[in-house]
């Protein structure tokens, strides 16, 4: 059998600095692509101060969701590439979604006089990213391989 190659198989190549350098650069690419589209859904969809930040919150939504079904998948498919792997989940999801955004968002709304408001919003994010996580992780198991999962989350050989 042969062995498996950096960024072809489900398993990465480790290199004496870690991962090898496609894997490197698939996530700086990735991390671009992510924060290029989160950018431009905030020119698009700009947060008004003292309004709920929806551009973030539904970016974030999507965020988990994909993530989640995504990983869903990749857990039942191991032979996708890890190099693409890395760069769509730590790269592409990784800098579209933004924690870093939502507290500073739920302080500016706080500063604005609208502390209920900031909180509503920081609950919204915890709940609905949970919730389109485990919508994400259920279509990831339709999407990826039915019978490959036994309920435990566990992936059946």
């Amino acid at each position: 059998m042969r062995a498996p190659q950096a960024g072809r198989t489900g398993a990465a190549h480790k290199t004496g600095s870690g991962y090898g350098w496609r894997v490197w650069t698939a996530v700086a690419a990735g991390g671009l692509l992510g924060t290029e589209l989160r950018y431009v859904l905030g020119l698009l969809f700009p947060d008004q101060p003292g309004e709920l930040p929806w551009a973030t919150l539904g970016i974030n939504i999507v965020g988990s969701f994909v993530l989640a079904a995504l990983t869903t998948i990749w857990i039942a498919r191991p032979q996708t590439a890890f190099w693409l792997r890395a760069a769509i989940g730590p790269g592409v999801l990784g800098s579209f979604t933004t924690f870093s955004a939502v507290v500073f968002s739920a302080d500016q709304l706080t500063r604005f006089g609208l502390p209920a408001v900031g909180f509503l919003y920081l609950g919204l994010s915890v709940l609905l990213g949970l919730a389109a996580a485990a919508a994400g992780w259920r279509t990831g198991r339709v999407l990826g391989a039915p019978g490959s999962f036994d309920g435990t989350g566990a992936v059946s050989p």
